[in-house]
């Protein structure tokens, strides 16, 4: 029997354009009437031009990049390697191979956004579905994306993660390419460290990125395990309490560079002593630089500034900046052939992608 649009709109108690407005992303809709119908497509399994069950083992010539905020060297660089790789032979096998469409979907880093992409992804019968970046830490979110790529992946379309950490209760994805954040923010904060720091402020990003906590969660460990942080013990979980310091040295923002400034100025105002500011990536590294100029400091004379992904503009600035290197170009590129089908998925489905530090003029011993 074919799901029609009529019949998601009567499941949602909606009107057939709301059900049109909300797929096509056309016009706003409220978030609570986007939720109900993106649950009655999922609940009717409604995809274009005919029955799910006919379509279940067909895929298109289409591939869909999700990526937070294209104008962000982060997401466009690991975009763009993935299509250099979509578009040529496959594996043979007919599921992915051939020249394929690559498409980039900008979901703002929106939850909403981003299962609505998936869903239309869904409807296209999409060969492969490439998710790039951290993933937002929300239990209902994450339910909802497990549903969504079990759904894809039954249609028949392959499933990557670039940049993000695997789903724990999703079998559905074929490979999860995962980079070292916890690794690399730690190792950075002991460059620091071992440079004589003592009071070293960070600017964060947004409190419910998985992003942001596995590198705020290296920093801290390397604060901790140096005794920078004062007292501790053991908070319910088995992780460490967290201490006054922490709190006070640790400021959450967006990533981009207005965020890096303000963070800053609320760090000095905090802590005037503050030695070391390490920024949740280079371009909110940049607003924290400025800040520091804009109050007559010099950098790393009077404080040192480190960043994060090793972006392009982070070695012409001045000073350079240090900063933690990810292959982005190698792991887009790896998520585009995977999704081709033309490399075969990391044992397990998933791979940690290592960490560089990388020590440039930004940072240097605190003045005595």
């Amino acid at each position: 029997m074919t799901v029609t649009l009529a019949d998601v709109a009567a499941r949602a108690r909606v009107s057939p354009a709301t059900v049109s407005r909300v797929l096509n992303g056309n016009y706003p809709v409220a978030a609570s009437t986007r939720e109900r119908v993106l649950r009655a497509v999922d609940d009717l399994d409604y995809v274009l031009n005919g029955p799910a069950s006919s379509l279940a083992a067909a895929t298109s010539d289409l591939i869909g990049i999700l990526v937070n905020d294209i104008a962000d060297p982060f997401f466009g660089i690991m975009a763009g390697a993935a299509q250099t790789e979509i578009g040529g032979p496959g594996d043979g096998s007919g599921r992915a191979g051939g020249e394929k469409l690559a498409i980039v979907c900008n979901t703002g880093g929106t939850p909403e956004r981003e299962l609505t992409y998936l869903t239309l992804l869904q409807r296209q019968r999409a060969a492969a579905v490439v998710l790039t970046g951290g993933a937002v830490e929300d239990p209902a979110h994450r339910a909802a994306m497990s549903a969504k790529l079990a759904k894809l992946a039954d249609g028949g379309t392959r499933v990557v993660l670039c940049g993000r950490p695997p789903l724990p209760d999703s079998e559905s994805v074929l490979a999860a390419l995962a980079f070292d954040n916890r690794g690399g923010g730690r190792r950075l904060t002991e460059h620091l460290i071992s440079l004589g720091h003592r009071s070293i402020g960070y600017a964060a990003g947004p409190l419910e990125r998985t992003t942001t906590r596995h590198r705020l969660e290296g920093h801290r460990e390397a604060m901790r395990a140096a005794g920078l942080y004062g007292g501790g013990g053991a908070a319910e979980g088995g992780r460490p309490a967290r201490s006054g310091a922490e709190e006070r040295l640790t400021v959450h923002g967006s990533y981009d560079r207005g965020s890096g400034y303000d963070a800053t100025v609320e760090l000095l105002r905090r802590e005037p002593g503050i030695t070391a500011v390490v920024a949740a990536n280079d371009t909110v590294a940049l607003g924290a630089a400025a800040a520091i100029r804009d109050r007559g400091l010099r950098i790393p004379e009077d404080i040192s500034v480190a960043g994060f992904d090793d972006l392009p503009f982070s070695v012409d600035v001045v000073p350079a900046l240090t900063t933690v290197r990810l292959p982005l170009f190698e792991a887009g590129a790896r998520a585009g052939r995977l999704a081709m089908g033309k490399e075969a998925p990391p044992p397990g489905g998933v791979a940690t992608i290592p960490a560089e530090l990388m020590v440039r003029g930004s940072t240097a011993a605190p003045r005595a």
